[in-house]
């Protein structure tokens, strides 16, 4: 066994030596599939903290002859598939985190080298001389292996992306290494050569116009999932099993850390879930991994859209994005769409792929992006969030003459673009005029099942904030009026959504005249 070549298994030890360890070894039975065919190029992307070490880590213990790993898989999933045997232990490996590697070498110009050397040299212990002298490329000698012996190699890179993230401005060290990844897997040699690649890192593979330069390579990503989606972070069974286990309340954690959409996969934060479970308090983890670092300069960018873009998700919006045309780099930034795609990337954002629209997935990335915003002193959504709280205020006084004057005027000063259409066009002045209950209220729900139908919007305040704020359960109306919106929200008794919530309810109800332009507001507080 080696530093890279036919490594053993101890990292993939220590992940189920942890307290809390979740099965992830189905992800073998989709890459046994994929072995020696032409679907063996695999680059799977994900953020910080979603399991990407892990799972290189755990191929590597499967697949490398380095090690004898079959007390480490049995009672996994893994064991049950037909193939299990046939592939365990049974291929040469070379496993690298290029992270490491970048800082092991002492600069992004030696990096590629360091690889390469290193690799070459254990080759030639294991393969003598079978890898001539001369060879000077880890492409040719696995050529030269394989036609000697017709072994085929798994390759799996950790971090690969990291030159592309933390030198993006270096175009020598880019270009050398991308010489180096082209080398070792486009062309006929490689096909004969590699039994399976298989990428991770958070960037997908960096595009030279439109095409990726890795073209052989299928991806699975934060935007298109496909296959991968269930081995991307922890899926909402999985955490229902932690919750029970460390006695959680789920809906809490779904607050705080959920709201990831893969595909039909509802996808949670591994690194905060865990943290949560051994730790046991609800708040955000992210700041340990350089948030602010991240986040500010890319919401700083002057495109136009984008920091209102963000305010609208701040208050529980959706909005659209075409993520289609991002090269994939931390440079080539054209619009606030590939802002917000690479925000998506890095797991500061989910994504709807069925609607093409971003969000913020939870209470812990929302308090992340307010205290970016707050710490970066944003002029203009400090000056709307004293507007907003001045609206909520007057909610929580039953002041409806106010709140309507404030409707209004949100809609007039902030989102004049927005055409009034129906209720769905007035629910987006809603979410935005609510804008300062992110510091005391969860994310909206929106449409939330009730007794005989969907509530407008739910708001209920967090934990240490319940015995100051009521929840609120919103309906709106078009052309007709606030008191029909209440009597809708009893007839409907929409408040049962509530019936395991103890504290104070109130009942808003908004209607905007078309004709008048005026908005008109009703407030009842129900007692529970």
């Amino acid at each position: 066994m080696g530093l890279f070549v036919n490594p053993d298994n101890r990292a993939f030890q220590d992940a189920i030596n942890a307290e809390i360890y979740v099965d992830k070894t189905g992800l073998l039975e989709v890459t046994n599939r994929f072995l020696a065919t032409p679907q063996k190029f695999i680059c799977n992307s994900r953020p910080r903290r979603f399991g990407k070490s892990m799972a290189a880590n755990m191929l590597a213990a499967y697949y490398s002859k380095g090690c004898d790993s079959h007390e480490l898989f049995a009672g996994r999933v893994i064991e049950k598939n037909s193939d299990y045997e046939k592939y365990l232990n049974k291929f040469d490996v070379i496993h690298f985190d290029v992270q490491w590697c970048f800082k092991e070498a002492g600069s992004a110009e030696k990096t590629v080298s360091f690889i390469t050397q290193t690799i070459l040299s254990e080759l030639r212990d294991i393969y003598g001389d079978i890898v001539p002298e001369h060879v000077d490329h880890v492409s040719e000698a696995l050529a030269y292996i394989r036609e000697a012996t017709g072994n085929r190699f798994v390759i799996i890179i950790d971090e690969w992306d990291v030159l592309i993230r933390d030198a993006s401005e270096n175009n020598v060290a880019q270009k050398e290494y991308f010489d180096f990844l082209c080398g070792l897997f486009k062309g006929v040699e490689p096909t004969k050569y590699i039994a399976l690649a298989y990428m991770t890192g958070i960037l997908p593979i960096k595009k030279y116009k439109t095409q990726s330069g890795l073209n052989n390579f299928d991806e699975y990503t934060m935007i298109a999932s496909g296959l991968m989606a269930a081995y991307i972070g922890f899926t909402e069974s999985e955490v229902k099993v932690l919750c029970e286990k460390y006695q959680k309340d789920f809906e809490e954690v779904k607050r705080w850390y959920g709201g990831y959409e893969l595909n039909d996969y509802h996808v949670y934060n591994p690194r905060a879930v865990v943290s949560l479970m051994l730790r046991g308090s609800f708040k955000s983890y992210w700041t340990q991994t350089g948030t602010y670092e991240s986040i500010l300069p890319l919401i700083n960018m002057d495109f136009d859209g984008l920091r209102s873009a963000i305010i609208d998700m701040l208050a529980g919006e959706s909005v659209e994005v075409i993520p289609y045309f991002f090269q994939n780099d931390m440079v080539s930034f054209r619009d606030k769409d590939d802002v917000l795609t690479l925000l998506i990337h890095l797991g500061y954002l989910a994504y709807n792929q069925k609607r093409s629209q971003a969000f913020i997935p939870n209470e812990e990335i929302r308090f992340e992006f307010a205290m970016a915003t707050k710490v970066n002193k944003w002029s203009e959504l400090i000056s709307f969030q004293k507007e907003s709280c001045a609206l909520l205020n007057a909610v929580l006084n039953y002041d409806t003459e106010a709140v309507s004057e404030m409707l209004e005027k949100i809609h007039n000063q902030y989102t004049s673009v927005i055409e009034y259409h129906d209720e769905n066009s007035l629910s987006s002045v809603l979410t935005i005029a609510f804008l300062s209950t992110l510091d005391y209220y969860f994310k909206p729900v929106r449409e939330l099942p009730t007794g005989r139908g969907f509530a407008d919007f739910v708001y209920i305040p967090k934990p240490m904030y319940r015995e100051d704020y009521p929840a609120l359960v919103v309906e709106l109306k078009w052309n007709k009026s606030a008191a029909t919106a209440l009597q809708q929200i009893k007839e409907k008794r929409y408040t049962e959504s509530l019936r395991d919530y103890a504290g104070e309810i109130l009942l808003v109800g908004i209607n905007y005249d078309k004709k008048t332009k005026e908005h008109t507001c009703s407030i009842e507080n129900v007692m529970k």
